[in-house]
């Protein structure tokens, strides 16, 4: 009965609710405030580089910058903005880059040394030399290009960063499009890193030959679900000579997949998993029919199934689009998108079902008629939602600009979509490489920006100890559990937090280390337990110190010392 007594009340409530969500859906969610925040400039940026550069844990800015769209202009400096904190950024190119100049296409952060810092990779059209700036620690980067990468000339829209033979350091991908420009045909280049930050060129043994045409953008990606990254090509031709999806051996070996929906014109791809299924599709702006959007779904998660589901933008325009990423704009866990268009307000779409269904929100971001090269999404104000910096290019005032969102903040945790499985084989004794794949509430070419992400690891099922793992690439990490003990069980986990704070744990997996196990009583090891082990775990009762903790729980107690004093005299 109370139910029909409230059955008014229920239905105004819901009508209401209607309203409020209709009005939300029209507000303006992403305003432009660039004004307040941003320099003014204006300079021909075709790039963007996001990364914590100074150690102060917040994000800041590389503009790759570089005159002329067909013919080589004015030699400009790559602009790094630094961020306060809340999202206000400050030009500090002349400290951080002096004397750098060039055509720069493209730029990375990645710690290519590993001594904790963001180093630089800028890419140069025009027959130019590719840069390596090297962080001191402190967010100042000095030229060390001459020794530490390949003297070549290249005319290259996009290089990047990515663990291809899985030792550890970051390998450079770079596209070539041969002596002219980027319009041009040459051979793509991969760069394999000795561990110190030195580079040499193993193009011809690892990856697949022949010229290709106006290569635009590549980006690594695990394709297949493996633990590690393949390599997306992407090139503004058409076929015979589209974009292609080159599979990873597992050592930095490439093969050509030959499979990939047919493209053409494309100008960048974004990798992300639109349908919660855990493997990543793939959007490539422009590449469609007639200059529309293509949206490939992984279809077997094995990347060797694609499956063109372009109709599923709504609105799909033609129009000349540039760039695009993923990001969840409502917080309802799954991604929607922006698209960076050429003399045109940017468009959001709303993911309507989490399957893949992206219709249009109007009237969600500041109306512009600015020329967008390239797009990134991040938390750059630092209050949990995020925000959109886009970089200007080709025509109009080239002001870059920054969209603050008004939007929920993020509440949801990092997603831990799959761990590696240690198999130890017969070796005993020896680190165990664990990989695994994340994701979080937005997409770049290098994954989200976590805070931290650990490995957590430990004997009898008790996660005691752990070390940070390392991004290898997008989406891709991994870490090393130092030698356990011969015949133990080893417990381990990965636990991801984000920039926001939220943490995400996965599942518990267990290895076997090879081996016999020794006496858990025989605290110091002589073959023999007896009255100095004893000792050894009396000194050491009620702390955590490893040597008197014979069952490897974390604490040194009367259990302890009942596994002792029962193998007394073996």
């Amino acid at each position: 009965m109370a139910d029909v007594l409230n059955w008014p009340g229920a239905i105004g409530g819901a009508v209401i609710a209607m309203l409020i969500g209709a009005n939300a859906a029209l507000a303006q969610q992403f305003a432009d405030q660039t004004s307040t925040r941003f320099p003014v400039q204006s300079e021909y940026t075709n790039y963007i580089a996001v990364g914590d550069i100074d150690g102060d844990s917040d994000l800041d800015i590389c503009f790759a910058n570089g005159q002329g769209y067909s013919s080589l202009g004015t030699l400009l400096k790559p602009r790094i903005y630094i961020n306060s904190g809340a999202g206000v950024f400050t030009d500090q190119t002349d400290a951080r880059v002096a004397g750098i100049t060039g055509c720069f296409r493209s730029a990375e952060f990645g710690d290519v040394d590993l001594d904790g810092d963001l180093d630089l990779l800028l890419g140069q059209d025009y027959n130019r030399q590719m840069l390596l700036l090297i962080n001191n620690g402190a967010g100042v980067f000095a030229n060390e290009t001459v020794g530490r990468i390949p003297t070549l000339n290249t005319s290259t829209a996009r290089a990047t960063f990515g663990d291809v033979d899985g030792d550890g350091d970051f390998d450079i991908a770079m596209c070539n499009s041969g002596s002219s420009n980027r319009f041009g045909t040459g051979q793509p280049r991969l760069y394999l890193n000795d561990g110190t930050g030195r580079f040499n060129d193993v193009t011809a043994a690892n990856l697949p030959q022949g010229n290709v045409s106006q290569q635009m953008d590549l980006l690594f990606l695990d394709a297949d679900g493996d633990f590690d990254l393949d390599l997306f090509l992407v090139t503004r031709a058409s076929t015979p000579n589209q974009s292609r999806l080159w599979i990873n051996g597992g050592t930095g070996v490439f093969t050509n997949l030959g499979n990939f929906p047919s493209d053409a014109t494309a100008y960048a791809y974004d990798a992300g998993d639109i349908d919660g299924d855990g493997d990543l599709d793939l959007l490539g702006t422009n590449a469609g029919t007639s200059n529309q959007e293509l949206l490939a779904r992984n279809a077997n998660g094995l990347g060797t199934s694609w499956t063109n589901i372009s109709t599923s933008i709504s609105p799909n325009p033609t129009s000349d689009d540039n760039d695009s990423k993923f990001f969840d704009i409502d917080n309802d866990g799954d991604f929607d998108l922006v698209i960076a268009t050429l003399g045109s307000t940017k468009r959001i779409y709303r993911n309507t079902n989490g399957q893949g269904a992206f219709t249009q929100v109007t009237n969600a971001i500041t109306s512009s008629t600015d020329s967008s090269l390239d797009v990134k999404v991040a938390d750059f104000d630092g209050d949990g939602d995020y925000d959109i910096v886009t970089g200007q290019g080709e025509s109009g005032a080239f002001q870059n600009r920054i969209y603050i969102n008004s939007g929920p903040s993020d509440t949801i945790a990092p997603t831990i979509v799959r761990t590696e499985q240690v198999v130890p084989g017969s070796a005993a004794g020896e680190p165990r490489s664990v990989r695994v794949t994340l994701r979080d509430g937005y997409t770049s070419h290098m994954g989200f920006h976590a805070r931290s992400v650990l490995l957590r690891y430990g004997l009898q099922g008790q996660l005691t100890q752990s070390v940070s793992m390392r991004l290898t690439g997008n989406c891709l990490w991994r870490g090393i559990i130092p030698p356990q003990v011969a015949g133990s069980v080893v417990s381990y986990s990965v636990q991801a937090t984000d920039a926001v704070g939220n943490v995400g744990n996965g599942p518990v997996l267990t290895f076997t280390e090879p081996g016999t196990p020794p006496n858990p009583g025989d605290r110091n090891n002589d073959g023999v337990v007896d009255g100095q082990d004893l000792t050894i775990v009396l000194a050491a009762f009620g702390t955590s110190a490893p040597d008197g903790d014979a069952n490897g729980n974390g604490i040194v107690d009367g259990q302890d010392l009942t596994i002792v004093l029962a193998a007394y005299g073996t």
